[in-house]
């Protein structure tokens, strides 16, 4: 149920929610006023959609999130929110962030966006959350602060963008954890990048021993080449000194 006097609501979205109200009703009309339908639920039914797709067009904005976030308890958190809209991104523009906490059916506002961000000067959320979107990149991310148990639950985030004011809203369900748990991806990475650090580990290895080798065979050759040299100034000198003692 969607209150009037809520802040939160714009005119623009109100004077939105009268025409949703006015083309539905009268698309109802439509469908039980037509007299061979009225005896037929599912032909009055399939009257009431078409009656819908010609009055108003298919809009719709798709919301993107990530279905759930692990954080650890006194850190801050990014919570992605990405949008796509059939109509280009204009200044009616609004974000609505809300919160539902772990265990409660009702939600509280955490951030709503309409040309420039205006974050909560109450309740548990104020001077914890700030804007980290960016509309002209279809980004409507929010950086929530400091954060502690209490914000376990379900963060929500609607996009509209007139005339697109229908479309999905997006979930992110947050635990606050005391320390981080090992997902699957994670362990995948840590075996993938243990994998790597080995190979180059045994490169390096490889590479040394090569490099070592090498120099032990460079210096038996050089010790070779010095015992030969020796031997043969060894062996010219023997024979300068046998000819003297012929003569």
């Amino acid at each position: 149920m969607i209150h009037v006097a809520d802040p939160m609501w714009s005119s623009w979205d109100l004077l939105l929610l009268s025409e949703q109200r006015d083309r539905h009703q009268h698309c109802k009309c439509m469908a039980e006023s037509h007299p061979p339908l009225r005896k037929y639920r599912k032909s009055r039914a399939l009257a009431f959609m078409v009656c819908r797709k010609v009055l108003w067009p298919v809009a719709a904005v798709e919301v993107h999130t990530s279905r759930e976030v692990e954080a650890l308890n006194g850190t801050n958190v990014r919570l992605k929110c990405t949008f796509s809209s059939s109509s280009p991104v204009g200044q009616r523009l609004t974000v609505t962030w809300n919160f539902r906490p772990q265990g409660i059916n009702s939600a509280e506002s955490m951030l709503y966006y309409y040309e420039k961000p205006y974050p909560p000067t109450s309740g548990r959320f104020k001077e914890r959350v700030t804007w980290d979107g960016n509309i002209g990149r279809n980004d409507a991310s929010v950086v929530v602060w400091n954060l502690n148990p209490t914000d376990n639950g379900t963060f929500t985030c609607q996009v509209k963008n007139p005339p697109d004011v229908d479309g999905t809203i997006g979930e992110i369900q947050l635990r606050v954890v005391q320390q981080v748990h090992f997902s699957e991806i994670h362990i995948l990475s840590l075996v993938i990048g243990s994998a790597c650090a080995l190979m180059i580990i045994v490169v390096i290895v490889v590479v040394v021993w090569r490099h070592y080798r090498n120099r032990r065979q460079e210096k038996s050759i050089e010790m070779v080449e010095t015992e030969l040299t020796e031997k043969e100034k060894l062996k010219s000198t023997e024979e300068k000194v046998a000819v003297p003692l012929e003569d």
